[in-house]
């Protein structure tokens, strides 16, 4: 069994700052891709950034420069910094890992499951 767990979320200002953390733990072999993504009430899921298991990241139009994403290999853990919030950036923000477990040659993805982030004066 996988388990990621995020955790940082809450209410915020505009123009405040938060900090997401997820923890994958669990029968994991290695981690390859981890992100996040966001959902708002009535809208898809969409990608919010990633990052490789070497560091190379990739971060939505709507959040570069304020957003930024990292990992600590050691811990299974991916970060999300978040700077300069807007109330459009309220949503439910999920945790996403590809991860092989041991004895297997597949990749799964794994999610966890959201933390609110809600942005408003």
């Amino acid at each position: 069994q996988v388990q990621l767990v995020e955790s940082g979320g809450g209410l915020v200002q505009p123009g405040g700052s938060l900090r997401l953390s997820c923890a994958a733990s669990g029968s994991i072999f290695s981690i390859n891709a981890m992100g996040w993504y966001r959902q708002a009430p009535g809208k898809q899921r969409e990608l919010v950034a990633a990052i490789t298991s070497g560091g190379s990241t990739n971060h939505a139009d709507s959040v570069k420069g304020r957003f930024t994403i990292s990992r600590d290999n050691a811990k299974n853990t991916v970060y999300l910094q978040m700077n300069s919030l807007k109330p459009e950036d309220t949503a439910v923000y999920y945790c996403n890992a590809d991860l092989r477990q041991p004895g297997s040659p597949w990749t799964i993805g794994s999610w966890g499951q959201g933390t609110q982030v809600t942005v408003s004066s």
